[in-house]
């Protein structure tokens, strides 16, 4: 019976029609379940998370570099996708927040995790799906766009007018908003001259946690006026690919290297707020005699993010919307279940039960391990800052108070750790009446100043104890030192060290997430079938999908972006495709049949 409903269930394949199948802006919605709506969809493309990346009506001033205003397009030039209810118009995952008039544009999760894939002229939505945009490119030259209008009195005038709305504005107006391009492009153009690579990540690929450490320990943690530590910025060079949302509320780990637990909505939170910092939202914490204010000037939108959360929750795996083999299918569900030695996939990908979050919430087991891919985004887990207004800082029962120069990842922990307890002790308002975070003085010990309890400082109650642990990897980053100085960057078949690690989720709607491989390294499942040696060193990057093999195809539009990778000599480069060699010695009738069982996961 069960293997009939199977059966049944691979030869159909729903899907929700536009009505002008193909256009960009009337893709055909692959079906993600019921619980995904289109009200949820609406509201998962404009969600306010907290982003705060440039005033609107600056952003509609600024011209391209054929002079063209910044947004004619819609920015579908980096690969957004359009919105055409956006009334400001920018693409999905932007929004407009604020007065009318005084208007800030950010970003939300769907700019980044929204798919759009071609089979034979026709373009299908994925929601969830890794995206296939160029986030350096646009940061390049929304930089480029900046600095050009604040190169002379005479190109800021006609800026100035569109933004003043005015033909002759007011000079002390002009004045003001000229120290205020002023301040946004210090910090800017700093993070930017000093982070962004030469080369740039790619399209569809970011390093992630790269910008986000720099966001936080480069502009966010100093001084006033400009809050900046500049040397305190690194080169991001470790791009990833952009992972699939479906079921990653549920997940035991989270983050590609797998150091942040997840799978509760206080986990998820923290997963959040860390993202957000990323993308621009202002975070300013202060000191208050022996007390870290987090919510000093911090746009991070808490409600906001509970309800991107809440709509990710909703978002089902893609069902494959294309016919399939039923048969072949079922011989590789059999490989499929195999053991990993026999080519079999479901030791690490299989859906089992992970660790148990309070209370009573059930997860989905996400295994973390070093199967010889590229090793790159450790030396970002690595990297030390320092800690400016949070030297000392700690969470009392959570973090360690931070020393003056520390482990980037600790100052992050604190910062997240530090904003979502106060915000949900004080109901959202900045005080120092519930103290949760304290920043001794760094010539005194926190146990000569007193015990936390004796300060005043606040315990976090049960229902916030999983934020103690949500970074609890943290340490790893000095298991990751001794590693690599043992030589561990080069991956050995025989004794894989822990350097190199990365998550290993269940691959419900692993078709629609090609590239694979962490870092995007490899353009089809068929490919990361063979070899790594034998895989392309070469290839396009579009939306144009080739079903057979399952993943990019090799002929893209003329003018796509293409990346090139290194072989397993360079492990490290970034751009590696070695590694994950499971299922590469099985026949090529049984890696058809497992590749068509994948497409009905």
């Amino acid at each position: 019976m069960l293997r009939a409903l199977f059966l049944i269930g691979l030869t159909v394949a729903v899907t929700t029609r536009s009505s002008a199948q193909g256009a960009d802006a009337n893709p055909i919605y692959v079906d993600q379940g019921a619980d995904w709506t289109p009200t949820a969809r609406a509201d998962f493309y404009v969600r306010d998370q907290g982003s705060r990346l440039i005033t609107l009506s600056w952003m509609q001033a600024l011209k391209q570099r054929n002079g063209q205003p910044f947004l004619a397009d819609g920015l579908v030039r980096y690969g957004y996708l359009p919105n055409p209810g956006n009334k400001a118009s920018l693409p999905i995952g932007f929004h407009a927040s604020g007065p009318e008039g005084f208007q800030i544009v950010g970003m939300t999760c769907s700019a980044c995790h929204t798919r759009q894939i071609e089979v034979e002229g026709n373009v299908y939505r994925v929601d969830g799906g890794p995206g296939l945009v160029d986030f350096y490119a646009l940061l390049s030259d929304l930089d480029k766009a900046v600095g050009d209008v604040l190169a002379s009195d005479g190109s800021f005038a006609p800026f100035a007018a569109a933004v003043l709305q005015s033909a002759t504005p007011d000079t002390t107006d002009v004045e003001d908003l000229r120290r205020q391009v002023d301040r946004w492009y210090l910090r800017f153009h700093t993070l930017m001259v000093r982070a962004l690579p030469k080369n740039g990540w790619g399209m569809g690929r970011l390093d992630a946690v790269g910008m986000i450490f720099n966001r936080l320990s480069g502009l966010d943690i100093g001084t006033p006026p400009d809050f900046m530590i500049p040397e305190n910025i690194k080169t991001a060079d470790a791009p990833v690919r952009y992972p699939f949302l479906w079921n990653a509320p549920r997940q035991d780990k989270t983050q590609w290297p797998g150091f942040a637990k997840n799978g509760s909505d206080i986990l998820g939170l923290a997963r959040n707020v860390g993202e957000v910092l990323g993308v621009f939202a202002t975070f300013e914490p202060k000191r208050q005699g022996a007390v870290i204010n987090f919510l000093n000037d911090n746009s991070t939108n808490f409600d906001g993010l509970s309800e991107l959360e809440n709509l990710v929750k909703r978002i089902g795996p893609p069902k494959w919307p294309w016919k399939i083999d039923a048969a072949l299918a079922v011989r590789g569900k059999v490989i499929f279940e195999r053991e990993s030695a026999e080519g079999g996939c479901s030791g690490c990908h299989g859906i089992e039960d992970g660790e148990q979050r309070f209370p009573f919430i059930k997860t989905l087991r996400t295994l973390v391990q070093n199967v010889g891919t590229d090793t790159r985004e450790y030396d970002v887990l690595a990297w030390n800052a320092k800690t400016g207004v949070l030297n000392g800082a700690y969470i009392p029962f959570a973090t360690a108070p931070l020393k003056e120069k520390d482990q980037v990842l600790n100052i992050l922990a604190t910062s997240v750790i530090g904003s979502i307890a106060e915000h949900l002790l004080t109901g959202g308002a900045p005080t120092t009446n519930a103290r949760v975070a304290m920043a001794p003085d760094p010539a005194s010990s926190p146990a000569s100043s007193g015990t936390p309890e004796s300060l005043g400082l606040v315990r976090l109650p049960p229902t916030l104890q999983d934020l103690v642990t949500a970074f609890d990897a943290v340490s790893t980053s000095e298991e990751i030192k001794k590693a690599k100085r043992k030589g561990a960057e080069k991956a050995s078949r025989s004794r894989l060290p822990q350097w190199g690690a990365y998550e290993a989720r269940v691959l419900q709607g692993i078709w629609a997430a090609a590239p694979y491989l962490h870092n995007g390294s490899v353009p089809t499942l068929a490919e990361l079938l063979k070899p790594s040696g034998q895989r392309k060193s070469h290839f396009s990057i579009g939306r144009k999908y080739d079903i057979e093999n399952v993943g990019l195809a090799a002929n893209q539009e003329p003018q796509s972006d293409s990346l090139s990778v290194t072989d397993c000599n360079d492990i490290n480069s970034g751009n590696s495709r070695c590694g994950h060699e499971y299922g590469t010695n099985l026949s090529e009738q049984d890696k058809k049949a497992l590749l068509e069982y994948l497409k009905t996961l």
